[in-house]
């Protein structure tokens, strides 16, 4: 079947995935550089080195990383969450504590039931 400019919807599609593979490369390219230059225990050079094979040799270079470093890539992830998470929680001044006494306060004017403060209150101290 022949589009308007005289293309067949098959070439489209294949332009489609193309184009999303491009992007899902892209994204994949993004993600790697900004793991390795947040990483604390790769020295300069090592992250000079891989910037250097991430920009000459672009696919592979992302594949390699991702092969080679991926295990850890979620890990640093979760624990630079729960970095920002401490520190908003200093930056705001809320503490577990503060929050065991205020979750005690709801159960004794009886808002809350007694499984979902235990429910909450295993989430904060667990």
């Amino acid at each position: 079947m022949l589009l308007s400019d005289g293309t067949s919807f098959a070439s489209f599609l294949i332009d489609v995935v193309g184009v999303f593979i491009f992007v899902l490369w892209l994204w994949l390219l993004i993600v790697t550089a900004s793991d390795l230059f947040r990483r604390r225990d790769v020295s300069d050079l090592g992250k000079f080195l891989w910037a250097v094979v991430l920009l000459g040799l672009p696919y592979l270079g992302t594949f390699a990383y991702i092969l080679r470093e991926g295990s850890g890539m979620a890990d640093r992830k979760k624990a630079q969450a729960e970095e920002m998470h401490e520190a908003l929680r200093e930056f705001v001044g809320v503490s577990p504590t503060d929050e065991l006494q205020k979750l005690d306060r709801l159960k004794a004017q009886n808002v809350i039931s007694n499984d979902e403060y235990l429910m909450l209150r295993s989430r904060l101290v667990g």
